[in-house]
């Protein structure tokens, strides 16, 4: 860390010095991480998009009018980049408030705490970044892209969808003193929309009641987005719906992680 972060660092460079020691601590672990950035989607692609698909709508395969793998990828893709974002907002940030400290290691050179927050959420986004590129090459590689301008902007929208999910969980995860929240959230937060929002089937399948439910969650807009650009469909209107509610939500989540940030680290 101490080749990485210095007395002196200027405080201009200071996000760009917290995000060099994640991408530093990265370059040794990125291993560990294949399994959810390349394993998985593939399982998830062959099992319910190929597997599973076959039986979908009476036999037909069809949902949408669309081959039920062509229609779930879009929807698996925000769904995987929702649960990078929270993988990385939850326990990595109570780590380093808590654990191992690495907050308060660069609290003690120049570094801000806007440095601190800012540089792990740039980290954040880079791992977004290549879990969605990941699955779109799969996703391509299993013949389910339909054009390669739709998936590059689908891309670009699963990214927005997983930094909406990592900004406000980071907020969140720097308010806790134990790991029984994320079991909280997962349970009750990532879970619930991982079903019901979306990725699997049509929210308009969903009872009546419910619909609403779903169309609140941050996944639906994430889903929904990366869905109707990947397919080139809905009107533009629309989708700078879902894109303003995703940027709204990062940017709620940045300033509430910057004040739980300052009043768990300064004194």
């Amino acid at each position: 860390m101490t080749a990485v972060l210095t007395p002196s660092v200027a405080p201009s460079g200071g996000r760009r010095a917290a995000f060099e020691y994640w991408l530093s601590v990265y370059r040794r672990t990125w291993r560990g991480s294949v399994v959810t950035s390349i394993v998985s989607p593939v399982l998830f692609l062959a099992a319910m998009g190929v597997g599973l698909g076959s039986l979908v709508h009476g036999g037909t395969g069809r949902v949408d009018g669309l081959r039920y793998a062509v229609f779930l990828a879009p929807g698996l893709l925000a769904a995987t980049v929702m649960q990078t974002g929270m993988g990385e907002a939850t326990w990595p940030v109570m780590g380093a408030i808590k654990w191992d400290r690495t907050y308060l290691g660069m609290l003690a050179t120049p570094l801000t705490v806007s440095d601190v927050l800012l540089g792990h959420l740039a980290f954040m986004a880079l791992r977004i970044v290549i879990v969605a590129t990941s699955f779109t090459v799969i996703s391509a590689l299993f013949g389910l892209v339909v054009s390669a301008g739709g998936a590059v902007l689908a891309l670009l929208a699963a990214v927005l969808t997983g930094v909406a999910f990592a900004a406000p969980i980071a907020a969140f995860s720097a308010t806790q003193a134990r790991e029984t929240g994320f079991i909280l959230l997962y349970r009750f937060g990532l879970i619930p929309m991982f079903l019901f929002s979306g990725t699997f089937f049509p929210v308009s399948q969903l009872p009546a009641v419910l619909q609403p439910v779903a169309w609140v969650t941050p996944l639906w807009h994430g889903v929904t987005l990366c869905r109707d650009l990947a397919l080139s469909r809905g009107t533009a209107a629309a989708m700078l719906g879902h894109a303003a509610y995703l940027v709204v939500l990062t940017v709620v989540g940045v300033v509430l992680a910057q004040r739980a940030y300052r009043r768990r680290l300064q004194w």
